[in-house]
């Protein structure tokens, strides 16, 4: 029993329904529960679930109820001020790692785990898992779903919708199903924030 749970994280296939891995799953499920329950005004009940939620909780991470994920987080890794929409799902059944200052848009699906593609062994409920890696600074837009074993870099735009089925490099502008890379990060970014919106100069605070 023990084995089958060491092969959640191995990518080795193995069966998710193992009587020991569900009853350590039910209890991360209901602390994430109780998160979903709390209002928008108790940000700091809100911060201090999540610190023991999450695998790894960096200072100033906020995340919009709700929030679904298979293990209520636990094998989720989050940076320093990482933000995201509602409906944030994370299909942690290994690891999942996010860097700093990383958004995710409203809807957006990180899924770590897949099925045979053999119809024998889905139908004996067989699962295998891969971790996904987001880098810092990202900004993942709605909708964007994240497949298993990717590993997308610094600084990345994903573009709404996108279907990320293999990795993207650094600071590049994705879109698609499949997600491309469209575009390098370039100077036009560095004076206008949208369309033909300039970038004013401001001050930091």
């Amino acid at each position: 029993m023990f084995e089958m749970k060491e092969k959640m994280h191995t990518g080795e296939l193995y069966l998710p329904g193992d009587k020991d891995i569900i009853k350590e799953q039910v209890i991360y499920q209901d602390k994430l529960c109780e998160y979903n329950l709390t209002k928008p005004s108790e940000t700091e009940k809100r911060m201090r679930m999540l610190k023991e939620l999450l695998g790894d909780c960096g200072e100033g991470v906020y995340i919009e109820a709700p929030f679904y994920a298979n293990f209520g987080g636990h094998h989720c890794h989050f940076g320093n001020m990482v933000y995201a929409n509602y409906h944030l799902t994370c299909v942690d059944d290994t690891h999942i790692y996010v860097g700093d200052y990383t958004m995710f848009g409203p809807n957006v699906t990180i899924a770590t785990a897949g099925h045979p593609i053999l119809p024998e062994l889905r139908e004996k409920l067989y699962q295998y898992n891969m971790p996904v890696s987001i880098g810092r600074n990202c900004w993942i837009g709605a909708g964007a779903i994240i497949l298993p074993g990717v590993t997308i870099g610094d600084n990345t735009v994903i573009g709404a919708g996108s279907v990320v089925t293999k990795d993207i490099p650094s600071n590049v502008v994705a879109v698609g199903n499949p997600c491309r890379v469209m575009r390098e990060i370039n100077e036009h970014d560095r004076e206008y924030y949208y369309k033909d919106k300039k970038i004013q100069k401001f001050q930091e605070t």
